[in-house]
């Protein structure tokens, strides 16, 4: 009884099977482990399923999100579901320093950093005097050298955030449900085509999430 909890009516249930993971990391990230308020400038990483669920959460609390990626077109599409500003890290490989652009060389409030070491630094140029930085991912690779000095002269705090609590998820839930919030969902396969859907997420070419429809 205690390990259930209740699904938005309007979704799906390959839609709602997006939220315990991805989704929740999100939210904890935004709104458990930092407030986030209306106003707040939010760094999304890539178009993935935690940064896509990011987006879509933030724009529901008021923020304006940078979103960046190596694809124009996956920025575009970041851009229809309410992304103010895009960067293309392929082109503009410093975009920390574009942040710094975009906001008037203050900095952004909040960073969801998916890339870990070989990303971190850019964010640490790319966020505020004693902004915020949420460690999710290590898709850029788990070793580098990093300059700390940023961190402690900007009063930078990094939180590590793996996903969350059932209280968290139920808030959440009424969130996605007050809003309608519908996850995005680049496509869905058979589950007799489970290699094709890995490969997929192993090529990195999903924009949000990709399904397996079981049955």
């Amino acid at each position: 009884e205690s390990g259930l909890v209740g699904t938005p009516q309007h979704l799906s249930d390959e839609e709602a099977a997006t939220l315990p993971c991805a989704a929740l990391t999100a939210w904890s990230a935004l709104f458990v482990e930092t407030k986030i308020k209306p106003g707040d400038i939010i760094v999304v990483q890539g178009t993935g399923g935690v940064s896509i669920a990011a987006l879509q959460l933030a724009k529901m609390a008021g923020a304006t999100v940078i979103v960046t990626s190596s694809s124009d077109e996956k920025l575009q599409r970041a851009k229809s579901l309410g992304a103010d500003y895009l960067i293309n890290y392929k082109t503009k490989p410093n975009w920390g320093k574009e942040v710094r652009k975009i906001t008037g060389m203050n900095g952004a409030d909040h960073i969801i950093e998916v890339g870990g070491p070989g990303t971190l630094e850019e964010s640490m140029t790319a966020v505020r005097l004693f902004g915020h930085i949420s460690l999710i991912g290590v898709l850029a690779g788990y070793d580098a050298n990093i300059n700390l000095t940023p961190v402690l002269m900007g009063n930078i705090r990094i939180q590590g955030v793996l996903v969350g609590s059932r209280t968290s998820f139920e808030d959440m839930c009424r969130a996605v449900s007050a809003h309608k919030i519908k996850p995005v969902i680049d496509k869905t396969y058979p589950f007799e085509e489970y290699a094709k859907a890995f490969g997929e997420l192993k090529a990195g070419s999903h924009f949000g999430k990709v399904c397996m429809k079981i049955g």
